[in-house]
Formats: structure tokens, C-alpha cells, sequence
């Protein structure tokens, strides 16, 4: 059974909310850039991430440590998540299963493989449901409310109501009871890649069908989910990680635009990214987020071989590293410096 990284540790361990961002296969850089955080004492607290980042988080929050994580990461062969039927293999048949079914793949082999990693790796007596993971704040012991009331928060993006969902927190919204809800459900919503995957369907509340994909159509990085109220500093850090080079002065992507492709695929980065790139903006989150460039990976390569498997562990760790200990252009990680210059509590 793996150490749990969220319970009782030694006194130099430093309490950390963690937010990262999906990418798909990605999802070993974020491994490796976790089991540096966790060998310099940091125990993750709360984690909230869409696709990758909450299937990272699932793990994570469930006790597996992050040296465990990586071993599972590493270790696993992605071609079993493409579980479309054996029609859909040629291109034509990839579209046919886009027509009839939103997406190519089920998604039942990418869920039952978390299931068998929660089972195999955490704690034994979870029920596998959001109840095991309910936070009492460390000062009044008690439920906070909405999305930082969980230990882990998955994202999803609900076509149908044209939003974002924070789940647990917005189950009862889809006919679901938050406690109830299982993890690898919310998971499985969140990590359903448009086209790639079928999109989730859930009956809401109001007995209409609720369409629920990838959390990154509308969010991809939740970065302010934890933070306090306006005015209260923060009383230990949040971590984002994005699985992109650090931006320069300006948080926008430069899309060159030559043609009617270049035109769509600037519309498609610019409609799933301005939330983020608005919301970094304006909480000047850069300065707490981990930055690892992985543009050489495609988030749906599932074919991924030996060596970029190692590169993506290895961009993880030293990204993580030259956050917490400065780089060049980079200052290192100092909670209060942060807190000072951009949480100061306001008179």
C-alpha cells in the first residue's frame, strides 16, 4: 500500500493546494513535477484539475504517493484507452464514430483502469465516492463551503448549459448527490477530450440530458478555486501547473493566421483559453505556477514511446525545480514575497 502524502508528516512538511492543468498523456510531466514537491517536504492539501490534472489528483488525494504515481504513469499503455470499435480504427471509420456517437472512443477502458488504481494502490476502507474526500478547514474544523469544502475538485465543461461544473460541488445540478458522486465518474467527465472521447451524459435535475466533456473546453486551469475571499491573505501557498512554456510579458498565445485552417484553429485557442489567460491576468497567478514546456507532446499521442515518456518526467521534475529554487529570469519560490507584493490584506 503507497504513503499517503495527505495525512500526518513529519513538522517539516509545508501544507500546499495544488491546481493543475489537463493535457492528456501529458500527465507525466505533472508526476514528475509532483515528486519534487513532495521530496522537498511540500503535503499536498487540496487538488483540483481537469482531465489529466484530476485524474492526477484522484490519485493523489486517494494516498498514492507521487514516486508511486510516477512508477504508474510510466509504466501504463495508453493504446488501451483508444477503445473505439474495431471500425473506427481507419480514418473513415474515426468519422463515423464522430457522427453517430460525438466521439470516437468509449472511455469505459480509461475509467476502469483509474478503478483498478484506486483499488490497487489506496487506502484500504474508501468507498471510492467524494465522502471520503470532505475538508474540515485545519483552524475551525469545519466543512467549508462549495468547491473547497472537497479535497478534490474536477472540472467539466456542461455543453447543455453552456458552463463550467465544479464536482463534486455541482452534482445535484445533474441529478447527482455530491457525496455520492463517484470519483472515477467525475474523472471520466472531465477527461472526455471532444471528438476524441464520447462525451458523458447525466440526467439533471430538471429530467433533461446534461452533455458533459473535457473540463479544459472552458477551464483547463482553475487556478483561484481555493484561494480566500478578497482582502484575506492566504495562509499557505496554491501551486498551479500548466503544461505550457512560461509566457512572456503578455499570458496570450500569438496565433499567426495565414489561412482559413490557421483562422479556425485561432478561434478554437482563443475561445477555450481566454478564461484562463483573463483569469491569470488578473490574479497574477504566473508567479505561483509551475511551468513545464510540453508542446513537443500531443495530449491524445497514446503511442508514446520510452524516450518521450522519460522526457516528460524529467521536463516535470526541472520545471518544479527551477520554480522552487529560481532559474534564469526567475526568482526563487518565497511565500512571503508572493504574499506581500500580490495578497497583501487590504485596509
Amino acid at each position: 500500500m503507497a504513503s499517503s502524502p495527505l495525512r500526518s508528516a513529519p513538522a517539516t512538511t509545508r501544507r500546499v493546494d495544488l491546481v493543475m492543468e489537463g493535457g492528456g498523456v501529458k500527465g507525466i510531466a505533472l508526476a514528475g513535477a509532483l515528486e519534487v514537491l513532495e521530496e522537498r517536504g511540500y503535503r499536498l492539501n487540496r487538488v483540483a484539475g481537469s482531465s489529466a490534472g484530476s485524474l492526477a489528483g484522484a490519485l493523489v488525494t486517494a494516498g498514492i504517493s507521487a514516486r508511486t504515481l510516477v512508477e504508474i504513469l510510466r509504466e501504463t499503455d495508453y493504446r488501451e484507452f483508444e477503445d473505439g470499435p474495431w471500425w473506427t480504427r481507419p480514418l473513415l471509420g474515426k468519422g463515423l464514430g464522430i457522427l453517430l456517437y460525438n466521439g470516437v472512443h468509449r472511455g469505459d477502458a480509461l475509467a476502469a483502469w483509474l478503478e483498478r488504481q484506486l483499488e490497487e494502490h489506496s487506502d484500504s476502507g474508501r468507498t471510492g465516492t467524494f465522502a471520503d474526500l470532505r475538508y474540515l478547514d485545519p483552524e475551525s474544523a469545519r466543512p467549508l463551503p462549495g468547491p473547497q469544502g472537497y479535497r478534490l475538485v474536477v472540472t467539466a465543461s456542461d455543453l447543455s448549459a453552456g458552463r463550467l461544473r465544479y464536482l463534486p460541488t455541482d452534482a445535484a445540478a445533474l441529478g447527482r448527490e455530491p457525496e455520492q458522486l463517484r470519483v472515477v465518474d467525475a474523472v471520466r467527465a472531465s477527461s472526455s477530450i471532444p471528438l476524441f472521447f464520447r462525451p458523458v451524459r447525466w440526467r439533471s435535475v430538471r429530467g433533461t440530458s446534461s452533455v458533459l466533456v473535457d473540463g479544459g473546453m472552458l477551464s483547463n486551469f482553475p487556478v483561484s478555486v481555493f484561494d480566500r475571499p478578497q482582502g484575506q491573505p492566504p495562509r499557505w501557498p496554491t501551486f498551479g501547473i500548466k503544461l505550457s512554456a512560461r509566457p512572456e510579458a503578455d499570458f496570450g498565445v500569438r496565433n499567426r493566421i495565414r489561412g482559413p485552417l490557421s483562422f479556425g484553429k485561432a478561434v478554437v485557442d482563443t475561445v477555450t483559453g481566454f478564461y484562463d489567460r483573463m483569469h491569470i491576468d488578473a490574479s497574477h497567478a504566473v508567479a505561483r505556477t509551475i511551468f513545464i514546456d510540453t508542446d513537443a507532446v500531443r495530449p491524445t499521442q497514446f503511442d508514446l514511446s520510452d524516450q518521450e515518456r522519460v522526457l516528460l518526467y524529467r521536463k516535470g521534475r526541472a520545471a518544479a525545480t527551477d520554480f522552487l529554487d529560481g532559474a534564469d529570469g526567475q526568482e526563487p519560490w518565497d511565500f512571503e514575497a508572493y504574499t506581500a507584493r500580490f495578497r497583501a490584506p487590504t485596509a
